[in-house]
């Protein structure tokens, strides 16, 4: 049954996007726990299965999917490891700087590169002193002929460590117009990454330190116009970073109820299962309830991105609903476990940890409630989404109208196979500097069930 805003090709995504989570993802979680590192060659493989450029018109090489396929890879994905579903919301949170205000020939040069996972991109925001307020930045760039130095110190950024295109925010002059926006590849001189810290959960995920000291940026790599930085960062944050933060908190809230479940009808008290003491199932049925009331709201939300309307207003109500439900139900989780749930050996615990992450960025509940209030109030101050309707609405031309099952037993290093179309020379994807140049050809991404 097809629900919640997704049709056929939707749900023939998510199946592959299931079975290479259960079968590429959960034999590693293990490991990942256990030594808390980044997942580099985990974070490669996923990104080589193209779901980074869900977004990305297919004539950049991309899916061209649209933002409800976007959700739904990233919370298959997070049902199994919310870290892997962090690193590829990350990424995508980058792919937004390139598509909202990247130039064509920008766009040429990365897009093709990141739908191909050959390209991991970033964006660089937050810094320890300013924390979320973006106007207290303190990190510059000057222009120093046909290129900007940039000088300065950029914490919490996601992928940080296996990122190769960094979008980096940096103040150019003074006030709300003094920020600017930049590409940053990594190689670059002058940049560098800080040592990766522990954290409390989304092992195998990237989120650490970027230091810039006297690096230089050719002019070319600036992102819109100088003054531009302000819109490249909020309009990534709606548009992009609440609902793919939403997304990881959905997956997060799938996985409790589906081990909490199975907890419940494995385990015996009384001789009968857990899951037949009346107070059990009341939790269980609060945990239920809000994962529908979640659902519901997330999956609304990106379907108005998709046709392209107004809905800055519901993705801040979803990431709140998601994230504020999935802690409340992870906690429940970890009560209905007792003692059980202390312990590494199962999961919930891990499912409380990662949730907890999900919370601050793109705005702490609380933030999003004061977002909705000035919204009551008549006082927005943005629409992201009407503003940039005409780049997140979902043309029907992209989608691809007939394919094929994709083939059985793919090596696992291998991409995706699906039917492909034969692309002439004249029209194929520029090589992307420092990148490996992509095959001549385009994946189709959706299976129809048979």
């Amino acid at each position: 049954m097809h629900r919640y805003f997704t049709d056929q090709r939707h749900e023939a995504l998510r199946h592959r996007v299931r079975d290479f989570a259960e079968r590429e993802v959960r034999p590693r979680i293990a490991e990942m726990e256990a030594n808390r590192s980044v997942c580099h060659d985990l974070s490669r493989l996923i990104a080589r299965q193209g779901w980074i450029g869900a977004t990305v018109h297919r004539a950049y090489g991309g899916m061209g999917a649209g933002h409800v396929a976007k959700t739904l890879i990233i919370e298959e994905l997070s049902r199994v490891s919310a870290a892997m579903g962090a690193m590829v919301q990350a990424s995508q949170l980058g792919v937004a700087k390139i598509v909202h205000f990247g130039s064509e020939e920008q766009k040429k040069t990365w897009l093709p590169a990141i739908a191909s996972g050959d390209c991991l991109p970033t964006i660089a925001v937050t810094e320890p002193q300013s924390g979320g307020h973006v106007l207290g930045m303190s990190s510059t760039a000057v222009r120093d002929g046909d290129d900007y130095v940039l000088n300065g110190r950029k914490i919490y950024v996601g992928n940080s460590h296996v990122g190769d295109l960094h979008g980096v925010v940096v103040r150019t002059g003074e006030g709300s117009k003094g920020l600017s926006a930049f590409l940053v590849e990594s190689g670059t001189p002058g940049f560098r990454v800080g040592p990766q810290q522990p954290a409390m959960g989304l092992h195998g995920f990237s989120f650490g330190e970027l230091f810039f000291d006297n690096c230089r940026v050719p002019a070319a790599h600036l992102l819109g116009r100088e003054g531009d930085g302000l819109s490249v960062a909020y309009s990534s944050s709606v548009l992009y970073g609440r609902p793919n933060l939403t997304a990881v908190s959905l997956g997060i809230h799938q996985a409790v109820l589906d081990e909490t479940t199975r907890f419940c009808t494995e385990r015996q008290r009384y001789g009968k299962p857990l899951a037949e003491l009346g107070n059990i199932k009341l939790k269980l049925g609060r945990i239920q309830s809000r994962l529908l009331l979640a659902r519901l709201s997330a999956y609304h939300a990106v379907h108005l991105l998709d046709q392209g309307l107004a809905c800055d207003a519901e993705l801040m109500n979803a990431k709140l609903v998601n994230v504020e439900s999935a802690l409340e139900s992870a906690r429940d989780a970890m009560d209905i476990h007792a003692a059980c749930g202390l312990f590494t050996d199962r999961p919930v615990e891990r499912f409380l940890r990662d949730a907890h992450h999900i919370f601050a960025p793109a705005g702490t509940s609380d933030i999003q409630l004061l977002r909705l209030g000035e919204l009551a109030l008549g006082r927005a101050q943005s629409d992201w989404s009407s503003r940039l309707a005409d780049l997140l609405r979902l043309e029907p031309s992209e989608w691809p109208e007939e394919c094929e099952e994709p083939r059985e037993g793919r090596a696992p290093y291998e991409a995706p196979a699906g039917p492909t179309v034969t692309v002439r020379p004249e029209d194929a994807a520029p090589t992307v500097p420092g990148q490996r140049t992509g095959p001549g050809r385009r994946h189709i991404w959706f299976a129809r069930p048979r």
